[in-house]
């Protein structure tokens, strides 16, 4: 028990100066002094800063793949679209609340290496697999196929904007309460943004296949 926080308030710490340095700008001894421990245990405990990086990243994206595949299961019965709201809280949910590593792992998503490549063959695909078939479930069959390509990068876009552009909004979010509501409000304006989508798509197709909207 004591090793696992040990591990987590060292993760913690490289986390935030990540965020505020940057990988290559963070050293292992910046990281002991802010976690208020030996230099020795980050070598022993993930073989170094890039074992760290490693190790910090891999357990952030399986816990918020668990936490997505959780929320699918728990909403199955739901209709399409509430499946796609509650989805879209859980995501925004999770990235808020590891905010600092979220935009350090945006900036590094940027980036074309070889740790990049590896997270988009495990991590991003399967992200991408769920957001995309949640999303495709909620839209007419009539909808061009270019269209949900479109509609889906926008979605996407507005999942990880505020990571990218964090600077933007930072200054306005002090404390856990500020968190919470901005998690509030964000999420409510991607779910008007996606009940504009399908009121405008799916009534659009379903008056071009000769009905009209009852």
């Amino acid at each position: 028990m004591k090793n696992n926080l040990t591990k987590q308030k060292v993760v913690d710490a490289a986390s935030s100066l990540f965020f505020q340095k940057g990988f290559h700008g963070t050293s292992v001894r910046d990281i002991a002094d802010k976690a208020t421990v030996n230099v020795s245990l980050i070598s022993y405990y993930f073989n170094g800063k890039q074992g760290l990086l490693e190790y910090a990243v891999t357990a952030y994206y399986e816990a918020y793949l668990q936490s997505v595949e959780a929320t699918l299961e728990e909403v199955a019965p739901l209709s399409p679209k509430d499946q796609l709201h509650q989805l879209i809280f859980t995501i925004i949910h999770y990235k808020q609340s590891y905010h600092q590593l979220t935009c350090f792992i945006q900036r590094e998503l940027s980036l074309d290496s070889v740790f990049v490549r590896e997270m988009a063959v495990t991590y991003l695909a399967k992200e991408n697999y769920y957001i995309q078939k949640t999303f495709y479930d909620t839209l007419s069959n009539k909808v061009q196929s270019d269209e949900k390509t479109y509609l889906l990068m926008q979605l996407k876009g507005m999942l990880i904007t505020p990571y990218i552009l964090h600077s933007e909004w930072k200054d306005q979010i002090i404390g856990e309460y500020s968190h919470q509501q901005f998690i509030k409000k964000y999420v409510r304006t991607i779910q008007k943004w996606l009940d504009f989508v399908l009121v405008n798509k799916n009534e659009k197709d379903f008056i071009h296949s000769g009905n009209k909207p009852s």
